[in-house]
């Protein structure tokens, strides 16, 4: 009769209290993680703008809201295709779905720090045979069996050395810089979107002008022709005129391609096809936003491709911690436990049970290098998006520079050019008034005239150009100001 040692409870208890206090010193070491932590790469903001006075530093803020910048146009139809193009645009919907992904990601990061549970059921059916070449079918077919299995199975990566905490600092990192990238290409397109619209109005503006322009040339010729007639004029005021008028009708055909251009853009940004899409003309041009005084520097630390540049830098540095982690060894928790049996009739029974449990600790002793040369990869990595970083930066500050330069400039134009065009209308009415009285010859008409037109055309060329450098320098400030700052805008110019 075999007798059964005398094994008391503590004692069987024992190889768990083991486990039990690996996987709590397990948990105590992983209050460290290898890599260095992130720190915001040093970058060398000036006091102030060249171009503006009261510029002043302040912490980042591109997480604040931009709100609906393109309203301070005041054009409702404008805030309309903008909206549109929000919700239908494609290469948006490819950087929101671009964003999702990293978001799972993150998510799939997470799980790494709960355990695994694993459920296996299975049959398997084995022979293995007698060794005898004289065996019958008989004896052959009695070496088969059957057997069921039936495992649950728990493991959990204890994060020790902080791989996992690297990792998921990585993906977070990495989805917030694939964040700012889709708002940085929100803000481009709708940038282009209100540029092209804006354009296409002063378009509608030019064809107003040649259009009133025509209808003046045309009394001009009738009268011509009429002094031609009498004998006033001669043949060459009549051909004089009649250039002058083919001109400008040409060139107000010309005007209807372009606006076919800008229509169809429009139109394919908002998700739609040209043929789909068309903008009837309005009476007038949106207004100028005037430029506040003083601007916050919190408007260009809004810029979401900044924002971007800054996380893919706080994503390389994570990722130095997860290269320098795989120099130590993993430890694994498992536990395992289920039925096998050879039969299914009792196959889930206390006879047939197994179990198992214990940690793994499995670590590379020799690869060659891999390891090393993996971390002096993430670290020139990191170098690059530090570089990257820092030259967006950098053209951050020349863009709102130039631009504000730019409308700095116009506006001095502006002024210069609203006297010429002033000149120009006066001149205008006297000669037209002296030939009508038959003091002049109708080449000096033609001149003015000319010239009158030219003035007209430069001024909403101007207009043109002072508001796309608007709309440029709100992208470059990263897309509006804050109500605080009192945007106003300036009236109308005056048209014919």
């Amino acid at each position: 009769m075999t007798h059964r040692p005398n094994v008391s409870v503590p004692q069987r208890l024992l190889p768990l209290q083991r486990t039990f206090a690996v996987a709590l010193c397990a948990l105590l070491l992983s209050a460290c993680a290898v890599g260095p932590d992130y720190k915001k790469p040093d970058m060398p903001t000036p006091a102030h703008f060249k171009q503006a006075e009261g510029w002043t530093q302040a912490n980042p803020s591109d997480a604040i809201a931009r709100g609906a910048w393109w309203e301070i146009y005041g054009d409702a139809q404008l805030n309309g295709l903008v909206e549109k193009l929000n919700t239908s645009n494609q290469t948006v919907a490819q950087y929101e779905a671009q964003y999702r992904q990293a978001a799972a990601l993150v998510r799939s990061a997470r799980g790494a720090f709960f355990p695994t549970l694993d459920l296996t059921t299975s049959k398997n059916r084995s022979s293995q045979g007698t060794g005898s070449s004289s065996s019958s079918l008989s004896s052959s077919s009695s070496g088969i069996r059957d057997t069921y299995n039936a495992q649950l199975g728990v493991s959990w990566e204890a994060d020790i050395w902080g791989k996992l905490r690297r990792g998921l600092e990585a993906d977070k990192a990495s989805a917030q810089a694939s964040l700012a990238d889709l708002a940085s290409m929100q803000l481009s397109l709708q940038s282009q979107l209100v540029q092209n619209y804006l354009q296409l109005r002063v378009i509608d503006e030019q064809k107003r002008l040649l259009e009133a322009t025509v209808d003046t040339y045309e009394r001009s010729l009738k009268l011509t022709q009429n002094q031609y007639r009498a004998g006033v004029s001669g043949r060459d005021a009549v051909a004089q005129a009649q250039t002058q008028l083919k001109s400008t009708q040409a060139d107000l055909i010309d005007l209807a391609w372009q606006r076919a251009q800008f229509e169809s853009a429009i139109a394919v940004l908002m998700g739609q096809a040209p043929a789909d899409f068309s903008l009837a003309p309005t009476t007038s041009v949106p207004a100028l936003p005037q430029i506040p005084v003083q601007l916050p520097s919190q408007l260009l630390e809004r810029r979401p491709d900044i924002a971007a540049a800054e996380r893919s830098v706080m994503a390389a540095n994570a990722n130095i911690g997860v290269a320098k982690a795989a120099y130590y060894p993993d430890l694994t928790l498992s536990m395992n436990g289920g039925y096998s049996s050879s039969t299914f009739s009792n196959w889930i029974s206390l006879p047939n049970r197994f179990w198992s449990v214990g940690p793994q600790l499995a670590m590379t002793l020799f690869d060659g290098g891999q390891r090393a040369a993996e971390v002096d990869r993430t670290e020139a990595f990191y170098d690059q998006t530090v570089a990257q970083y820092r030259q967006t930066v950098l053209d951050g500050f020349k863009e709102v520079e130039d631009y504000m330069a730019q409308l700095r400039v116009y506006e001095q134009e502006a002024g210069v050019r609203k006297e010429a065009l002033d000149a120009a209308r006066d001149s205008l009415r006297l000669t037209s008034n002296q030939y009508k009285a038959g003091l002049i010859g109708y080449l000096d008409v033609v001149n003015v005239q000319t010239t009158a037109l030219s003035n007209e055309r430069s001024v909403l060329t101007l207009l043109q150009s002072r508001l796309i450098a608007s709309v440029q320098l709100i992208a470059a400030l990263g897309g509006g100001w804050n109500a605080e700052t009192g945007l106003t805008h300036e009236p109308e110019i005056s048209r014919r």
